[in-house]
């Protein structure tokens, strides 16, 4: 990133709540790869070095643009920063009630 800050990645939408109907799945929504399978969803195949989006990857782009939506995503949604960064992954948003039980 030739010096550029990194930059926080986000998803202002929840998605759970936001899956379409053909995805969802108990807890969550399901990824089109895992629901329906085949080459073009996995990106397999014919599909293994130009794999193209899908109806499914440009929704969920769509809704979450920072997010990596299939195997073969744009650069808009792969980020690195320079070395000796010291990265955090958090699982939970911070407003989540996290108990110790």
């Amino acid at each position: 990133m030739g010096g550029a800050a990194c930059r926080g990645v986000s998803c202002a939408v929840d998605i759970t709540r936001e899956c379409l109907p053909e995805l969802q799945v108990a807890g969550g929504c399901a990824s089109v790869c895992g629901k329906f399978g085949g080459d073009t969803y996995c990106c397999r195949g014919q599909f293994t070095d130009n794999c193209p989006p899908t109806y499914y990857s440009r929704f969920f782009k769509s809704k979450c643009p920072d997010a990596y939506s299939y195997a073969k995503d744009d650069q808009t949604s792969t980020f690195t920063c320079p070395a000796g960064t010291n990265y955090q992954i958090v699982l939970c948003p911070s407003n989540a009630l996290i108990s110790d039980a």
